[in-house]
This record gives structure tokens, C-alpha cells and sequence, in this order.
């Protein structure tokens, strides 16, 4: 039993020993002769490891390495930095750094130290706001920002673009155009020792469309029941670039031979792409269009978008004559507006989602045609006070010719 107890006592003692106490393990310290990058110049980074003060160990013998941004990615290279010494290196550009030291074989590392923050002065071109296409009319600035210390300085830009921006560090564009698109670049000269500069920054696109946007608006179910909700979506090409939504209502005007658009109620503005219209009972348009920036610019109009309704009851209604979905070509059709109205016009939505006047003369109420295979679609009225009648659903198709082939010996003669 006394010999079991002093095998273990001495295993103990010697696992202490040899693994150590993990309070013990030393830290690594960082130190730097700057915080900021000189022009033209570096800093100088300094690694030490200190023991503990629980422990005699000597601080000889420690290999440092040196991280910047990512304590742990690869250890920086001479190709990352100066090395002054085997503690001791400098330092060009700005970053998060940090160090530990290493010693043995295997290697015993130290804690990594506290990270010491290096400012550069390259200069860093930025656009505000920093969306990827710009479109012509919209406003934006073009910065050229170099951080560390209160130096003043005077700016020089390099560009491709038709437009050169003044020597300022900051290039406002008030209504951008595609002159305007190019790579941006500048460097800074100190004001107290002009012969003194900085880096040129990295390059910065900026692309400017002549194209004005349309967005593109989506309308679920297209055919309701009376009371139903609709859902309307408006699609962006660049959807996630701070656009605001503006949502109407298409109201007709004969007098112009097109629709004036009325906003919808909380339809201003809105942050979301979607906008629900609560107890739709009857055919109506919807129009969409998209907003940002400061001062705001705004996309054109979408292309409007139908909602349709079969209800009778509605105060305007379309009569079909024959009374029949399916028509054949060069069909003679009537098409009669019917309600307390003085003036319509017929409307119609084709295959190919174009949206048509379909008389250009009317026979008081009544519009009439020879129809073609282009004219199948949704028709509807729409009366000179903005109202919208019910939706027909026409189809042409072609008349089917059978010829049938007798053989004459098949018939019987006798």
C-alpha cells in the first residue's frame, strides 16, 4: 500500500513538472513605435515574452511570429515585412497585428499577445452611396480618404473617365452620367512638403447607365373572386440597392388615351417590394415605380399590370355577341360596354402580355371586329370617369376543314 502511494505521489510530481502550471504559461507583449504609418515611411513592431512572475524561467532561446488581421492565418513573410530582428520587424501598411513566441522541439508557444492597431496612410478611394451600377440623373460622391495623424493635405486624382475631378477629396456628381463611368484612383501630397506623397490608392469602378430602370410589376391571382386579396410585387434589376417603393392605382383618361396614375393609401415610400390590396371586388390597374437616394431619384413607371374580375354586378360590364368564349377567325364580334357611362373605350390584354385600345371608333357603346388569331385575350371596358367594366376571356382559333376521300368501288351502284 505505501509503495502504491509513492508511485502515485511521484507520477504527480513529475507530470507538475514536466506539463507545468497552465497559469503559468507566458504571454507575448507588442509593442509600436507609432500608431500611424509616415508618409514614405513604416513602423517598427517589437515582440518580447516575459516570464511569469511565479516562474525563473529564462527569456533567451524564443523565435517570434508576427500576424496581422487573422491571429490565425500563416505567420507574416519578408515579402509582408522588414525583419529587423528575431523580435523586431517594420511595417508598411496598416492592420491588426499581433505576435507569440516559440521555443523547443516540439515547439512550446506563449499566449499570442494583445493586437495593436496600424493605421496606414494609403489613401482609400470610397463611393457614397456604394451601389454597383448608377443610373443617369442620380447623385454621387466620389471620396478620397487617408487616415492617420492631422496632416493636411492636397489631392490628386487619376482617372480614365471623360470628366477629371477637381483636387479636393471629395468629387460630388450631381446628375451622373455615363461620362462620368471610369477607374478612380488618388494619392495625397502634404501641404507643409509638397515633394512629400503618398501611395496611389487601389482603383475604384464607378459605372453610370444611360438607361433609365423599369421596374417590373408581378400581380397574384390575376383572375379573383369578388373580396379576394391581391398581392402586387415590384422587381428592381438591382433589388438590393435601397430602393423605396411607390405604388398606384391606374385610373383611365380617354381624353389622352391613356391612365393617370393615383397613389394607393399608405403606398409612399414603402421599404418592402410587396404591397397587398385588401378586398379587391372588381377589374382594376396597378402601376409601381422605385425611389433612392438624396435628393431621390425615380425609376420610370412599370408597365401597368391587370387584376380581373368576372363579377356582373359590377356598376360597368362587357357583353360579348355571340355569347361565346371560343371564336373562330373573321367571326364578326360585338363588344358592348354597358353601364351609367358616356364615354368608353375597349381594352384588351393579349397572348404576348401587350395591352391594346381595341376600337379606335366606336358604334355608340359597341365596338366591333373581325377577329384574327391576334385577337384572343382579356377584354374589358373602361368609361371616361376611370371606371373599369368586368373581364371577358376571348379565344380565336383556326376553323378545322374535313375533306373526306370515297372510294368509288366501295359504293354500291346496283
Amino acid at each position: 500500500m505505501g509503495h502504491s502511494l509513492l508511485c502515485m505521489m511521484g507520477f504527480f510530481l513529475l507530470s507538475a513538472v514536466i506539463c507545468g502550471n497552465a497559469e503559468d504559461k507566458p504571454k507575448a507583449e507588442l509593442r509600436a513605435d507609432r500608431t500611424a504609418v509616415p508618409v514614405g515611411g513604416s513602423v517598427t513592431l517589437t515582440c518580447s515574452v516575459s516570464p511569469s512572475s511565479s516562474s525563473s524561467s529564462s527569456t533567451s532561446g524564443w523565435k517570434y511570429y508576427w500576424y496581422r488581421d487573422e491571429k490565425y492565418s500563416q505567420p507574416l513573410t519578408t515579402q509582408d515585412a522588414v525583419f529587423l530582428s528575431n523580435g523586431q520587424i517594420s511595417v508598411s501598411e496598416g492592420g491588426l497585428y499581433s505576435c507569440k513566441g516559440g521555443r523547443g522541439e516540439p515547439v512550446y508557444y506563449t499566449e499570442d499577445s494583445e493586437t495593436v492597431r496600424i493605421v496606414s496612410n494609403r489613401p482609400v478611394v470610397t463611393l457614397y452611396p456604394n451601389w454597383s451600377e448608377i443610373y443617369r440623373g442620380e447623385t454621387i460622391t466620389v471620396r478620397c480618404e487617408i487616415h492617420g495623424g492631422d496632416t493636411e493635405w492636397d489631392y490628386e486624382w487619376e482617372t480614365n473617365s471623360i470628366r477629371k475631378p477637381p483636387n479636393q477629396n471629395e468629387y460630388r456628381i450631381r446628375s451622373a452620367s455615363s461620362s462620368n463611368s471610369g477607374n478612380y484612383r488618388c494619392k495625397g501630397r502634404m501641404k507643409s512638403s509638397q515633394h512629400k506623397t503618398t501611395e496611389w490608392s487601389d482603383s475604384v469602378t464607378l459605372t453610370v447607365s444611360d438607361n433609365k430602370p423599369r421596374p417590373v410589376l408581378t400581380v397574384s391571382p390575376s383572375w379573383l373572386s369578388p373580396g379576394a386579396s391581391v398581392t402586387l410585387n415590384c422587381q428592381v434589376e438591382h433589388p438590393s440597392a435601397g430602393w423605396s417603393f411607390y405604388w398606384y392605382k391606374a385610373v383611365p383618361d380617354l381624353s389622352e388615351k391613356s391612365s393617370s396614375y393615383e397613389l394607393l393609401p399608405d403606398g409612399s415610400g414603402t421599404a418592402q417590394d410587396s404591397y397587398i390590396i385588401h378586398g379587391q371586388t372588381h377589374t382594376a390597374g396597378y402601376v409601381c415605380r422605385a425611389g433612392r437616394g438624396d435628393p431621390e431619384y425615380h425609376t420610370d413607371h412599370s408597365q401597368p399590370k391587370f387584376v380581373w374580375s368576372a363579377d356582373v354586378h359590377s356598376a360597368a360590364s362587357l357583353t360579348v355577341s355571340p355569347d361565346r368564349v371560343q371564336h373562330f377567325i373573321s367571326d364578326s364580334v360585338s363588344l358592348t360596354c354597358e353601364g351609367n357611362f358616356t364615354e368608353w373605350r375597349v381594352m384588351k390584354f393579349s397572348e404576348d402580355g401587350r395591352l391594346y385600345s381595341v376600337c379606335r371608333r366606336m358604334t355608340g357603346y359597341t365596338c366591333n371586329i373581325y377577329t384574327s388569331k391576334s385577337d384572343t385575350g382579356v377584354y374589358w371596358c373602361e368609361s371616361g370617369s376611370g371606371e373599369f367594366s368586368s373581364a371577358v376571356n376571348i379565344t380565336v382559333q383556326s376553323m378545322l376543314l374535313y375533306i373526306y376521300f370515297l372510294d368509288l368501288n366501295d359504293l354500291d351502284v346496283t
